[in-house]
């Protein structure tokens, strides 16, 4: 299993998600695109993408010019049935890739918060992994309208398109749901003065919403990571099933 992964900030972290990865045993091709590293240009040798988050808007081409090139690939992704995991800005960037708007600085969340699946979610093979309502970690202004070829799986009052999916396996996610309490733990420190920012209590909170949260979310999160990693094809499954069908 080869998997190509895309950082568009310092201190990303799959978390969860690596956790699951490193259970399936993946071959890892991580890519620091904010600092410069190269994308390919097509799919191959990739079995499957993911994107994280970053503190940049899906439309800030001018600082990122290599935004629109990761939107393809995404897009690319798709098209061949390789599965694709979107997180936070990386959900936003799907939704662009697939014709979807991004909406700047409309849907402020920080913290955990509560996700509820829809029926589509309910009957989703990966989102229904973490239950139809689980707690998760937020941090974002911005959200997308659905691309028209997407399915709502999951919203909150806050922001009703918390989670969709394109096709077989493209998931777009805006919550961090790969940020267990080991990463959050990492990101008050490292991120203090943003937090204090959002919200100044919000530090001095945080161990009694993570005993109120925490557990549940981690459970959750790799719940879905876990589930997510089971939609991955790895190409000697895809080659066998080609000599099938001739």
């Amino acid at each position: 299993m080869h998997v190509l992964v895309v950082e568009n900030m310092p201190h990303s972290d799959l978390g969860l998600v690596g956790i699951a990865l490193a259970e399936a045993g993946a071959r890892l091709d991580i890519r620091k695109a904010y600092a410069g590293d190269g994308l390919p240009a097509e799919p191959e040798p990739y079995d499957a993408l993911v994107v994280l988050g970053g503190e940049q808007s899906a439309r800030d081409d001018a600082l990122h010019p290599y935004l629109p090139t990761l939107c393809h690939l995404m897009r690319r992704f798709t098209e061949m049935d390789r599965a694709v995991l979107g997180i936070c800005l990386g959900s936003q960037l799907l939704a662009r890739a697939h014709g979807g708007d991004n909406r700047l600085g409309a849907a402020r969340e920080f913290g955990w918060q509560e996700i509820g699946l829809t029926a589509a979610g309910q009957a989703d093979p990966v989102l229904s992994a973490a239950g139809p309502r689980f707690p998760a970690f937020e941090w974002h202004s911005d959200t997308f309208t659905l691309p028209q070829a997407a399915e709502v799986l999951a919203g909150n009052d806050a922001v009703p398109l918390q989670a969709f999916r394109i096709g077989r396996a493209s998931y777009g996610i805006q919550f961090h749901f790969e940020a267990g309490t080991a990463v959050i733990a990492r990101w008050k420190k490292i991120y203090k003065d943003q937090i204090d920012r959002i919200d100044p209590d919000w530090l001095s909170r945080s161990a009694d919403l993570e005993a109120q949260h925490g557990a549940a979310s981690d459970t959750a999160g790799l719940a879905l990571a876990r589930a997510w990693v089971r939609r991955i094809v790895v190409a000697q499954d895809r080659a066998a099933a080609r000599v099938d069908a001739a």
